[in-house]
């Protein structure tokens, strides 16, 4: 099934049997970053649902996806985006969940953490332009967010995205998974193959391992901001397969 079909055939669907989209941020993001691709989602009359993650803890913040999963009669979808792929990794545990999408996303195996994950690979293992302040909260400085997270978008636009100072704890870093999800559950994986931070060969290996279905997008790590109507696409094969 081509992209282009699998977005003829959400738009055939009845509008009420579609999954539920759940998105999951990044550290240094919130859920605000998903802001075009959900207006585009609702266009094809798709229901979705940004998660707003702690960043505390792995385990904070998969307790508050299931929260929303619990809470849903039908079926999900989760998007994963770089540690949002750690959460969707451990929280697609409720069994209403469809499939899996990940986003320039970490995808730790049972057993792992990201830290570890980062250990055994010394490309993952670099993690540039970041301080870690007196709580143990890890920052990324404004300095580089543009060049390393959001060089294919406007300056002004990064420099936003850089402001929401949304840092993730670094014992978060350390919590093990248990129960990774993709293991069970169809997998998808977008490569962005212009990123920096999560360079596309981790990401490819990252996605082999999953066996999952993997979309390129020439992007920096934010294709869902630079790239909004691919990224969408992907996310309307995974409904058209789920469905």
């Amino acid at each position: 099934m081509t992209i282009s079909r699998a977005a003829n055939r959400v738009a055939a669907l009845d509008k009420k049997k579609l999954p539920l989209v759940v998105l999951v941020h990044d550290a240094w993001f919130d859920g605000s970053s998903w802001n075009e691709v959900m207006s585009r989602l609702q266009a094809h009359g798709v229901n979705v649902l940004a998660v707003s993650n702690p960043l505390q803890s792995l385990a904070g913040d998969v307790a508050v996806l299931q929260r929303v999963l619990t809470a849903q009669s039908g079926r999900v979808i989760l998007v994963g985006h770089g540690w949002g792929g750690t959460v969707i990794t451990q929280a697609a545990t409720t069994g209403n969940v469809a499939a899996l999408v990940y986003v320039a996303g970490l995808a730790p195996d049972r057993g792992e953490s990201v830290r570890s994950l980062r250990a055994c690979d010394p490309e993952l293992g670099r993690l540039p332009r970041t301080r870690s302040d007196a709580a143990g909260y890890i920052h990324f400085e404004r300095a580089g967010f543009s060049y390393y997270l959001a060089h294919d978008l406007p300056l002004i636009q990064a420099n936003v995205l850089a402001a929401v100072d949304a840092p993730i704890h670094r014992d978060a870093l350390e919590e093990v998974i248990d129960q990774p999800a993709w293991r069970e559950l169809p997998a998808w994986y977008v490569v962005a193959t212009q990123d920096r931070i999560i360079l596309p060969a981790v990401q490819h290996r990252m996605a082999s391992r999953m066996r999952a279905e993997v979309r390129e997008i020439g992007a920096s790590h934010v294709p869902f901001l630079s790239r909004p109507r691919e990224f969408t696409e992907v996310i309307l094969e995974a409904i058209a397969r789920a469905c």
